[in-house]
């Protein structure tokens, strides 16, 4: 059994996602085997997990991947850990919206049966934090709200102000940290930039990070927290898939452009005979040797669009190669990069569309049908993902379009091409990365 802790907050901007990385940090400099975990489609938060734990990122959703299969993946993604840290998304009771809170963190807590600790902003309030966590305590009778830790204090005077109105409560304060400089993640239009992006700052920041947390957490107690997680009942999820024939080479967009990739789509087409390699289409010239498949994630296009538009050798063999019916899985980022154009910057030209980016974002949960027969999905075929970006493309379908939501078409397809600003879960609709791997293998 491994110990789980959730980190929640009462919304956005509490600091959860820096007092969890830190979490991971701080248990790993001192010899605990961690594993990170991310409530939600987030790419960006689980990167930082991934520098801190040194473990591949996850994510935990129930509407991407299934009720029934959240506790199976965290089994999976934490079996070579001592202790799993969940980081929540947005606050504690937020979901998916007219749902009750189906997706949110507290839907999460509950299907693994995890204590949760409240990360709470307290920079601009004392005593008044007290009536904060304890209605956050009592909201629902089925979280266990094991221990507040209370970020950004002033003082000590501070600190021992709302540590006393909390005392009557019975919450424990495992943690006080206060206001600092040294610790920062720059942010931009979707949230933090993701760590591949700064490389060299959060290998200078995880130290500092641990540090901090190390100073101002009660670590002890957050692990006894942890440990005290009853038994789950079940099997880690696994891909289950039993090939053994001759492998092929998929390509998958990396780099700085194209950080957006689940864990488990490489796990799942592994298991399928499928080899994934790295591309960086804003450095690579070329694809890897005996590349018999493409798939471009999510990611940030638009940052990069001078640099991936420079980068005219791999523009011209990856359009070459689209001609010639390679197979390609391209989501969002891919999406754009397939277009003819990016903001006026030539791309790959495989599509029949433009992109540019907007002032208006595009996010959340999406059920969507397969309008016929392609690359990922039979006709009629109902997945459920996740629109997350602020650009547009025009024409938005194609002719073939990849998946219809609210009654319109979106995105491009056809039996060797599957672009789409949906980004769906593999782990969720196992029979996607099949079908992809299939068409791999024919083309090979």
């Amino acid at each position: 059994m491994v110990a789980r802790v959730v980190i929640a907050a009462p919304g956005s901007g509490h600091g959860k996602t820096t007092v969890a990385t830190g979490l991971m940090a701080a248990l790993r400099a001192r010899g605990t085997a961690v594993s990170g975990h991310k409530v939600g489609p987030d790419f960006i938060d689980p990167s930082y997990h991934a520098l801190a734990t040194g473990c591949p990122p996850r994510n935990l959703d129930p509407f991407l991947q299934g009720e029934d299969r959240v506790v199976p993946l965290l089994l999976h993604g934490s079996r070579a850990a001592e202790i799993a840290v969940i980081e929540g998304v947005m606050g504690l009771f937020d979901g998916a919206l007219g749902t009750e809170g189906y997706a949110s963190t507290a839907h999460v807590a509950r299907l693994v049966q995890a204590p949760v600790v409240l990360v709470v902003d307290a920079s601009a309030a004392s005593r008044s934090v007290a009536a904060t966590v304890l209605g956050f305590a009592r909201y629902d009778p089925e979280i266990e709200l094991a221990g507040v830790i209370l970020n950004k204090l002033g003082s000590q005077r501070h600190e021992d102000e709302i540590v006393s109105a909390l005392a009557p409560t019975g919450i424990p304060v495992l943690g006080a940290l206060r206001r600092t400089d040294d610790i920062h993640a720059p942010s931009r239009h979707l949230g933090l930039v993701p760590a591949a992006e700064r490389a060299t700052e959060s290998q200078v920041l995880l130290p500092k990070l641990a540090a901090w947390i190390a100073e101002g957490v009660d670590l002890d107690a957050v692990v006894r927290v942890a440990g005290g997680a009853p038994a789950l009942s079940g099997s880690p999820w696994s891909p289950d898939a039993a090939y053994s024939g001759p492998r092929a080479v998929v390509a998958a967009a990396a780099g700085e452009a194209f950080t957006f990739r689940y864990t488990e789509t490489t796990e799942l087409l592994a298991a399928h005979g499928v080899d994934v390699v790295d591309v960086d289409p804003l450095r690579d010239k070329t694809l890897p040797p005996g590349c018999a498949g493409l798939y471009f994630g999510g990611g940030f296009p638009e940052v990069h669009a001078e640099e991936l538009s420079a980068n005219v050798p791999l523009r011209e063999e990856l359009a070459a190669a689209l001609r010639a019916g390679m197979p390609v899985v391209a989501e969002c980022a891919g999406l754009l990069y397939l277009c003819r154009e990016l903001d006026g910057l030539p791309m790959v030209g495989a599509l029949a569309a433009s992109a540019r980016m907007t002032r208006r974002g595009a996010l959340g949960y999406r059920t969507a049908t397969a309008p016929s027969a392609n690359l990922l999905a039979e006709a009629g075929a109902r997945v459920t993902g996740h629109e997350f970006h602020r650009t547009v493309v025009e024409p938005r379908g194609g002719a073939r379009a990849a998946w219809e939501w609210n009654g319109e078409p979106e995105g491009f397809a056809t039996a060797t091409l599957h672009a789409s600003y949906l980004h769906v879960h593999w782990a969720g609709h196992p029979e996607a990365a099949r079908r992809f791997a299939q068409a791999v293998h024919r083309g090979r």
